[in-house]
């Protein structure tokens, strides 16, 4: 699996690593079960601090993309759904990013979602 970072990004280094997992999860490069990279060594690899690597697989964890298992590691979820789910998120970041970019808030995001759902 290649983790790419840039620091030049505007993106946080965390949600960058995230979005690298999400991405080999959703195209199935990552598969359920399998372990992800030690944080520590991921963060050698990359030159970044632990806590960078730690804060982008909390994300993906709260996400429930991934488990973290103490003495085992971070392990991509068995959820059959989890390449989909992972799409989804994508595309929710990409939404956000877009949203931001034409200058809605958050609440007028929200209520566009909500209009959308409602069929209004």
């Amino acid at each position: 699996m290649l983790f790419t970072v840039d620091p030049g990004s505007p993106v946080p280094l965390g949600d960058q690593i995230a979005a690298s997992v999400r991405r080999a999860i959703a195209d199935g490069t990552v598969h359920p079960g399998e372990r992800l990279p030690a944080a520590r060594a991921l963060a050698d690899s990359l030159g970044v601090n632990v806590h960078t690597v730690l804060r982008g697989y909390q994300r993906l964890r709260e996400e429930g993309l991934i488990e973290l298992r103490r003495g085992r590691g971070a392990v991509v979820t068995g959820a059959p759904t989890s390449a989909g789910r992972a799409r989804l998120v994508e595309g929710v970041h990409g939404l956000v990013t877009q949203a931001r970019a034409i200058g809605l808030s958050d609440d007028e995001l929200l209520a566009l979602v909500r209009n959308g759902l409602t069929g209004g």
